[in-house]
């Protein structure tokens, strides 16, 4: 809480006597600089005016510039600009300000930015050195299992065989035929040597 006892140069505490004096202007003047707008100072609650240590400087100034030749409406139009540049550069110092604000701001998320750039940059070169496994469909095959031989051609499956005790069935382009009659029993062999020789014909005599 700020001292109620503490002026600063806006308090106004001066009665319009006291002004006078202090600026080296009569009290009537400083009534017509009040009517004008030149040097407008506050109000007591009963309504007199009081007038500031701000106001007594700015009373002083009129008066200079009024001994140099400057007519009033020159002096209110002088005060007014006056009055501008002062606020434009309250402005000025409070966007100065704000611009060093944000210049520290931009700074401190550049190196923030900078940082993540480097941490993914080197998340990115690690991964990169790992082996990546794909997931591949069908029996996974250990590392310290031996390579399964490669099917060769006696491997391969071939033609069905018929079973056994039927006959195989007609192939490509061959006409299936039935089955032939039993073999009929062959000649019975006329035993020789049970029955005997029959004894030769005999030779013709060649002198009948």
């Amino acid at each position: 809480m700020s001292n109620p006892y503490e002026m600063s140069d806006d308090s106004p505490v001066y009665v319009i006597s006291v002004a006078a004096q202090l600026s080296g202007l009569h009290p009537q003047t400083l009534r017509t600089y009040d009517r004008m707008g030149l040097v407008s100072p506050g109000r007591s609650a009963g309504r007199s005016r009081r007038y500031s240590l701000r106001d007594v400087l700015l009373l002083s100034q009129v008066r200079r510039m009024s001994e140099d030749g400057v007519n009033l409406s020159g002096i209110k139009r002088i005060l007014e600009l006056e009055s501008e540049l002062e606020r434009f550069r309250g402005v000025l110092a409070e966007m100065t300000t704000e611009m060093g604000q944000l210049r520290t701001e931009l700074e401190s998320t550049r190196a923030v930015a900078a940082r993540l750039a480097g941490l993914l940059r080197s998340r990115e070169a690690s991964t990169s050195l790992v082996p990546v496994r794909r997931h591949v469909a069908g029996p996974v095959q250990r590392p310290d299992a031996a390579p399964e031989p490669a099917a060769d051609a006696a491997d391969e499956p071939g033609p069905a065989l018929p079973a056994a005790g039927t006959a195989p069935g007609p192939g490509p382009g061959e006409v299936a035929v039935p089955p032939a009659q039993a073999a009929e029993p062959p000649a019975q062999i006329t035993d020789v040597s049970a029955r005997g020789a029959e004894p030769p014909a005999q030779a013709a005599d060649p002198s009948a």
